[in-house]
């Protein structure tokens, strides 16, 4: 039974229990504002979430109580989300969640989801990506303005190989730098390009960057993360709320616009994020309608190994 001012709140069509539960506390953020929140960015979310296999953050007790990682269906969950069967590389066949409307997302928050990540393949061509991440992760002494860098660096050699980019502030430390792609490779294709540019970057400039996921060599240095572009991995869904503190939200941006901020949590749930409403100030103008594969000479410019 719910406390007294604390009844159920119907959100989207969704009925969100206990919706004054604090799940931010520090921040006077709760479980309605982060319905609400949703409800406004759905139209914004959407065309990076729908048909893409989907893995969640949750938060049921909120930030104050254990957070997890779920990629499977879940007790109790209800018939607002999709699943869709997936063939893992142990051979065996996962549930895995799709969200193919607002409905779904915000049955998602009711059962405790803060935050959303992608595959990078849709539902319909499991087997061929398109979409390519690098997160630029800093260590322990490097500051905003080293990662930024680190981003348009990433950039500049991605539009040596003939690849447009796009930049998404994480929400949290980082960068990523986004790479639509039409649906031409497969994942190892996708793998090699990521790790060979992350290799060139860390072989030219071994101060500043590292290609290895080992915590303890990247103190003072960038981690190129290439490990988002294999099957089954994940990155963060633009508009994403995070479970940090604050609530900040991972926002895309343009390479103009990442100059003019301070932090990767630089935008948060109550200074919503949002394109304007001209389409010539969208910061990711063009990035539907760009066309480019990870063709040969990608490949070769980028230093894929093998």
């Amino acid at each position: 039974m719910d406390e007294p001012g604390n009844s159920p709140e119907i959100i989207g069509g969704i009925e969100i229990t206990h919706p004054a539960r604090p799940v931010f506390p520090g921040a006077g953020v709760t479980k309605a504002d982060i319905a609400r929140y949703y409800q406004r960015t759905w139209p914004l979310m959407s065309g990076h979430l729908k048909d893409r296999p989907v893995s969640l953050v949750r938060c049921p007790g909120g930030m104050a109580d254990d957070c997890f990682f779920q990629k499977h269906p879940f007790q109790g969950m209800a018939g607002e989300i999709a699943t869709l069967p997936v063939k893992e590389t142990s051979g065996e066949t996962g549930d895995y969640l799709l969200f193919p409307s607002l409905r779904s997302l915000l049955t998602a928050v009711q059962f405790g989801t803060i935050e959303f990540h992608l595959w990078g393949a849709r539902k319909d061509r499991l087997e061929r990506p398109d979409r390519l991440v690098f997160d630029l992760d800093p260590g322990d002494g490097v500051t905003f303005g080293q990662v930024r860098a680190g981003a348009h660096e990433v950039a500049e050699r991605l539009e040596v190989a003939g690849l447009r980019s796009w930049p998404l502030l994480t929400g949290g430390k980082g960068i990523h730098v986004v790479v639509p792609l039409e649906r031409r490779q497969g994942w190892e294709a996708m793998s090699a390009a990521a790790h060979g540019l992350a290799l060139q970057m860390a072989g030219d400039a071994p101060a500043r960057y590292v290609s290895s996921a080992a915590k303890a060599e990247r103190t003072g240095r960038i981690f190129v993360d290439w490990l988002r572009n294999s099957r089954g991995a994940t990155a963060i869904c633009p508009f994403s709320l995070r479970a940090r503190p604050g609530a900040p939200v991972a926002t895309p941006v343009s390479w103009q616009g990442l100059g003019q901020v301070n932090g990767a949590a630089a935008f948060g749930i109550h200074a919503r994020p949002g394109f304007p409403a001209s389409p010539k100030s969208d910061p990711w103008e063009g990035y539907d309608r760009v066309r480019q594969s990870i063709s040969k000479r990608v490949l070769r410019t980028l230093g894929a190994p093998g």
